[in-house]
């Protein structure tokens, strides 16, 4: 996994866990919030808000109060739902590397990495994140 579409992954789980720790109860959260808390330019995140919402991860409301909550309850968004939305929000065209250190060693190396991580991530949820920040003492 390039490290651009990683980082659209963990811009997906910087919003989600955002709005599931700020929206409280059902609570409205502004995308100029998501931005300011996040430390992200606010029109950067349309594209992943729309993308998200679509998917029914999020709930968007529209009008001079609107922003975003959980389109379902924490516990049931896995993360690897959201990463592999975000992953697969815009195809860009990286090059190809190629050699035969590259196709012995270092694609192996990072399909095992992709696998590991796909496998810890299927078993997280946003709950699980929420559970981390309140041990932490964030808010």
């Amino acid at each position: 996994m390039s490290l651009t579409r990683r980082g659209r992954g963990i811009v997906a789980v910087a919003i989600m866990l955002d709005v599931a720790f700020y929206s409280g109860g059902g609570a409205i959260v502004s995308t100029a919030g998501i931005a300011r808390r996040t430390g992200t330019v606010r029109r950067s995140l349309a594209p992943i808000l729309q993308r998200l919402s679509r998917a029914g991860l999020l709930e968007s409301s529209s009008g001079p109060h609107g922003g975003y909550r959980l389109g379902r309850p924490a516990g049931t968004i896995r993360l690897d739902d959201v990463i592999m939305l975000a992953l697969n929000s815009r195809r860009h065209i990286t090059p190809a590397l190629a050699g035969c250190l590259q196709c012995a060693v270092v694609d192996p190396l990072w399909a095992e990495f992709d696998s590991v991580l796909m496998a810890r991530l299927e078993a997280l949820s946003l709950e699980d994140l929420l559970c981390r920040a309140a041990e932490s003492g964030s808010g």
